[in-house]
This record gives C-alpha cells, sequence and structure tokens, in this order.
C-alpha cells in the first residue's frame, strides 16, 4: 500500500514539475544543439548495474536517446535548457506516457541519460549510457 502511495505522489510530483518547468523556460522543439557534435548510426545503450543486455539500436537522430523508454512512439520532444554538455529535453507521446531527461554529452561517441517518466502507466527512473559503435 505505502508503495502505491509513493509511486502515486511521485507521478503527481513529477508531473507538476513537467508542466511548472516547462512554463518557465524557453522551450524549442528539436534536437540540443551539442547533440549537433554526436554522430548518428550504431548505439548501445546498457543500464549499469542492471542484469538487462545492451541493446543495440541505429538512429538517424540521436535525440531520440531521450526518448529511450518509449523508442518506436511518436513522441514530440522539446529541449527545455542547455548548458555546457548537458542539455535538458521533455517529451510527450501520442498514445500516452512522457518523460525528462537529462543528455550529457561524454565524448562525441558517447552519452549519460538520467531519464524519468510514465510509461504504460507506471513510473520510470533510469540512468542509461550510450556509446556509439559503428555505422548502420
Amino acid at each position: 500500500m505505502k508503495r502505491v502511495i509513493r509511486a502515486t505522489i511521485g507521478v503527481a510530483a513529477l508531473g507538476l514539475a513537467l508542466s511548472g518547468t516547462a512554463a518557465l523556460a524557453l522551450e524549442h522543439k528539436g534536437a540540443p544543439h551539442l547533440l549537433s557534435k554526436v554522430e548518428a548510426g550504431l548505439w548501445e545503450v546498457s543500464k549499469p548495474g542492471s542484469r538487462m543486455a545492451p541493446r543495440r539500436i541505429c538512429l538517424a537522430d540521436v535525440s531520440m536517446l531521450a526518448q529511450f523508454e518509449h523508442l518506436g512512439n511518436q513522441c514530440t520532444r522539446m529541449t527545455v535548457s542547455e548548458e555546457g554538455n548537458n542539455a535538458l529535453m521533455r517529451y510527450t507521446c501520442a498514445r500516452g506516457g512522457f518523460g525528462s531527461s537529462e543528455v550529457q554529452v561524454v565524448t562525441p561517441r558517447s552519452l549519460r541519460i538520467v531519464t524519468q517518466g510514465i510509461k504504460e502507466g507506471l513510473p520510470f527512473h533510469d540512468t542509461l549510457h550510450a556509446r556509439r559503435i559503428g555505422a548502420c
């Protein structure tokens, strides 16, 4: 019961944070400028500390990694802020679900993504490591 209450409170807080911050920030659609230095191609995404096998994805648009939990869904992404090697992106999906991801460019072939949101009615919060391993 406590777990359900915490999840519900977390979902409500995330929704408020997403709507409140988005209204205050200068937003623009599309990929953050810092991702223009990052090459498209074959990327391997892993969750450190997880038993999940790394997932390989061929991407023409690297900003799709910001919506990793909703890959394959039609989502609208926007960049909320960008500073140095970090960008904050938010997205909402047509079939429901949304998220917020902080993308850090470690090198032009390596990204760290901290993402959270709602998928299929349930909250998620993950840290992902993505590395470009070649062309598609």
